[in-house]
């Protein structure tokens, strides 16, 4: 009796493709799920969890991601005397890049494709990226 289950062999996910996402006028949360669905490979016909079979994404507009008002984060980077205000640090103002990457990494389940998050996922506060000899394909949500 043969083995009719599928997996997918090396040279089926070694050629990755680069995805562009425009963040203008979008929600955070449902981006990065749209993320996290293409960086573990769920998009794909032949999607395997033991195979890390992601693509590459390229964010740009990070800056024009809407956030929920009423949600304001504060992480203590480099805590100082208890209460004062130079411990505190707003991220939506100083770091919106880490704001979206610790969203998406909290999304995705433990493996491959969250250990090697940073080498695929590039986060641009502007219009402009360094990755057009990629030919990357615009990608919507």
């Amino acid at each position: 009796m043969t083995n009719k289950t599928f997996l997918p062999s090396s040279n089926s996910y070694s050629q990755r493709k680069w995805y562009v996402i425009d963040c203008k006028d979008k929600t955070l949360g449902r981006t990065c799920s749209a993320i996290t669905k293409i960086l573990q490979g769920k998009h794909k016909p032949f999607y395997h969890p033991a195979a890390d079979l992601g693509d590459n994404i390229i964010l740009i507009n990070a800056m024009d991601l809407t956030l929920q008002d009423t949600k304001k984060r504060a992480y203590v980077f480099r805590p100082g005397r208890p209460g004062s205000s130079l411990s505190f640090k707003t991220v939506r103002d100083d770091r919106p890049k880490r704001i979206i990457e610790n969203c998406v990494k909290n999304m995705m389940g433990e493996g491959m494709a969250k250990r090697n998050i940073t080498k695929r996922l590039k986060v641009y506060l502007a219009q402009d990226h360094p990755h057009k000899a990629q030919k990357p394909i615009e990608y919507n949500i």
